[in-house]
């Protein structure tokens, strides 16, 4: 799976909440040129968040056609993120676009990769982008030996990925779905 340089997003479920944040930086090369882009947003509703690490417009356009997936399917986010992929993987357009997407709803989350990867992580945290493996580390450890509720995990690991990538940023914009939301 390519390493995207430039973002970390993180996502965690527990105590029946889902986060997921994002760091506002954005870089061209080795210049950072926006501090407080957004890499998260809700979709479907405001049921589904969705993030991204990789090129802007490539994850707009994989944003648009998972929500269009999500409609396709009523809501059925495993199915829509397994559609996406096969689509994302065979179509000779998308299967140029250079992204890695985030997505979770109250129930599941995954990492979606134009090379058809469809993960599920079993410890109900994912992280992608160049800080993505000092988050994860981060939120894991949070997750299990804290009492931190799942925003301020996120936030918490956002920061330590701050600290030590030089393309992640401590702007940080997150969102959370809560279980008995509707």
């Amino acid at each position: 799976m390519k390493k995207f340089r430039g973002t970390t997003i993180v996502c965690v479920k527990k105590n029946g909440k889902v986060a997921m944040g994002g760091d506002g930086q954005v870089t061209f090369g080795q210049t950072a040129i926006k501090h407080t882009a957004t890499k998260v947003r809700k979709i479907f509703n405001d049921k589904v968040m969705v993030g991204f690490a990789g090129a802007t417009a490539d994850a707009i356009t994989l944003f648009d056609k998972f929500e269009a997936k999500l409609e396709e399917f009523r809501g059925n986010l495993r199915r829509a993120a397994v559609e996406l992929a096969k689509d994302w993987r065979t179509d000779r357009v998308l299967r140029r676009l250079e992204a890695l997407l985030t997505i979770a709803d109250k129930d599941h989350m995954f990492l979606i990769s134009g090379s058809g990867d469809v993960l599920e992580p079993d410890d109900n945290v994912i992280a992608i982008g160049s800080g993505g493996s000092y988050a994860q580390a981060a939120a894991v450890a949070l997750s299990k030996y804290s009492s931190l509720d799942t925003t301020d995990i996120v936030k918490e690991s956002l920061k330590i990925a701050a600290n030590l990538c030089i393309y992640t940023n401590d702007v940080i914009v997150v969102e959370e779905l809560i279980e008995n939301e509707q």
